[in-house]
């Protein structure tokens, strides 16, 4: 299975500059998590730009989910919405188009498909989310992980 590509494209897209009047605050972290539809364990990791607009962050993430006699590597492009409020507990809606890489019995094949993601962050960096997809990516994901800041 090639990955290289599809590293580099998220390397670049997590590495994006901004507009020289925004101000260049990112933060990264990792995830845990099981999907069904493939039945898996996967890992990963992500990086999150400051806002875009109000409360509004881009979320590139990979997730490499193993199990069931198949490897999937999803590169998922998600902007996030974190509703304002005060509490440390945040609850955020995320959405994105992703690009799924499957090998199964040696053969890789790539794939679209869509998240939609419902989550909630506490403010000292641990988080928890699901996820639904659509088209080929897993039918649903639960996952735990930590956002450093």
């Amino acid at each position: 299975m090639r990955l290289r590509p599809a590293a580099l494209l998220f390397l670049f897209a997590s590495l994006a500059a901004p507009a020289a009047a925004q101000t260049t605050t990112y933060s990264y972290g990792f995830r845990v998590g099981a999907s069904v539809e493939p039945d898996q364990f996967y890992f990963g990791a992500h990086a999150e730009t400051a806002p875009l607009i109000d409360n509004l962050h881009f979320r590139p993430n990979v997730e490499i989910g193993v199990g069931n006699d198949v490897t999937l590597v999803g590169i998922n492009f998600e902007l996030a919405y974190k509703f304002p409020t005060q509490q440390a507990w945040r609850p955020y809606a995320a959405a994105g188009p992703a690009l799924n890489i499957v090998r199964s019995h040696g053969e890789s094949d790539a794939q679209g498909g869509f998240n939609i993601a419902l989550g909630i962050e506490h403010r000292g960096g641990l988080f928890a989310e699901v996820k639904v997809g659509a088209m080929d990516s897993p039918d649903f994901k639960f996952g735990i992980g930590f956002r450093f800041r």
